[in-house]
């Protein structure tokens, strides 16, 4: 059993402290956002993550796991330390190691004797060296710290899953008795374990989240020409991942990637290759193509609208992906921005995501009820695959709707049923 502080209480922070708890640890963790140690005191999630709650309430009653925003004490009861602060991107895409910065001097402050310090956040190449720095100049005590990058692979709306059964882990570090000490956290863990230095541990996660993107903006590219040509990018996607040494995994066209990781993580390792004179130029296609799906949409709406003013557009989903609340990139957004210049009036559905009030000035009206949602519609967009659009009484929703228009911009639904149905319907790449 080990004595484990988690600094940074975001999801990364939340679930990996949780899962900790659950492994048998004490696992204390600590923020300086009073709002957030007081909900999950309260074994209150402030955030969707399936799973997540429960296992929250049990590790708070069996005693393992405690919430903090004390540092002094935290720090000084404490020798293994995780950061799992968030790394948002700067205007100019690098990443804002503000909130590492202030977690590796808090930690200079209240140090009071030998310490491992794991960075779990996503860093820029370098940084886990620079935390130590960080820790070692300013630093009262003396006494010797031990640094280490542990990346996470955790997926939202999977967290838990993720945590609970990783693929792999990585650790780089110089020191042995972090290495040894890692290694004894995840003994438990039956996947492989590799062992490196920090800035190929660091590297590892970028390049990682820059390829599964890369597969994402390829699949959309096949996807925009299969829609030329009239050939259901679906059928292509399942002969591409037949093959092995592809496979099928983040084949799936639609309306391409979002959340907290990907659009941040390439713009990080493109600005950095940059800057060291190496540019990533395929990378930069990649964001390229991500962000011109929003507006290849539209444009495919207005094929059969070439006017969207006065028409009632139904838009499904907010969140980034399915089963989570995060709405950051959410490609929702940049369309309903689109509606609105077009001066459609929009009507949005998310089943866990409230918008916010900006969007309900603006004219949006947010829908808790996808059949009132959908009530004399002219048009219905799917921007996020949550499992209850494909669980819709459909032929409800055929009578409900004014047109019978239906784009949907993640293929889950099934085209030769929609049409059966007498609906109008578009996909990407899903003519």
């Amino acid at each position: 059993m080990m004595k484990i502080l988690i600094i940074g209480m975001g999801y990364v922070g939340t679930t990996t402290g949780v899962v900790f708890a659950k492994q048998g640890h004490e696992v204390t963790g600590l923020d300086i956002d009073e709002s957030k140690i007081t909900s999950l005191r309260k074994g209150k999630l402030y955030f969707h993550e399936p799973g997540l709650q429960e296992m929250l309430l049990d590790q708070l009653k069996n005693g393992r796991l405690q919430f903090t925003s004390d540092p002094k004490s935290a720090i000084e009861n404490h020798d293994l330390l995780f950061i799992t602060v968030g790394t948002p991107s700067l205007d100019n895409g690098k990443a804002d190691l503000t909130f590492v910065k202030s977690a590796a001097e808090m930690i200079a402050r209240y140090k009071n004797k030998e310490k491992i310090i794991i960075v779990k956040s996503t860093v820029p190449i370098g940084t886990t060296d620079k935390v130590e720095q960080w820790i070692q100049q300013p630093a009262n005590d003396s006494s010797s710290i031990h640094t280490a990058m542990n990346p996470e692979f955790l997926r939202e709306g999977s967290a838990l899953y993720d945590a609970l059964h990783p693929n792999r882990i990585v650790i780089g570090s110089e020191s042995t008795a972090a290495i040894e000490q890692l290694k004894e956290l995840y003994q438990p863990f039956s996947c492989p374990l590799l062992v490196t230095n920090t800035k190929a541990a660091e590297m590892i996660k970028y390049a990682s989240n820059a390829f599964l993107a890369t597969k994402i903006s390829f699949i959309n590219e096949v996807a925009k020409l299969c829609d030329e040509v009239n050939v259901q990018i679906t059928d292509v996607a399942k002969g591409i991942g037949m093959d092995h040494r592809i496979g099928p995994d983040f084949l799936q066209a639609g309306l391409g990637y979002g959340g907290s990781c990907f659009p941040k993580d390439v713009k990080e390792f493109t600005e950095t290759a940059q800057s060291l004179g190496v540019p990533l130029t395929i990378l930069e296609d990649v964001e390229k193509v991500n962000q011109s799906l929003p507006k290849y949409f539209i444009n495919r709406v207005k094929e059969v609208y070439p006017s969207l003013k006065g028409k009632k557009v139904t838009v499904f989903g907010l969140s980034f992906k399915p089963h989570t609340d995060d709405i950051r990139e959410s490609v929702a957004y940049p369309i309903m921005d689109q509606l609105l210049e077009e001066e459609a009036s929009v009507i949005a559905h998310d089943p866990v995501v409230n918008l916010s009030t900006d969007w309900l000035k603006r004219g949006v009206t947010q829908c808790w009820d996808p059949y009132v949602a959908v009530k004399n519609s002219d048009l219905i967009l799917i921007t996020t695959n949550w499992p209850h659009y494909k669980d819709l009484n459909w032929a409800r929703v055929r009578e409900l709707v004014n047109h019978p228009y239906l784009f949907d911009g993640r293929n889950m639904l099934d085209a030769d049923r929609m049409k059966g149905l007498t609906f109008l319907y578009r996909g990407i790449g899903y003519s």
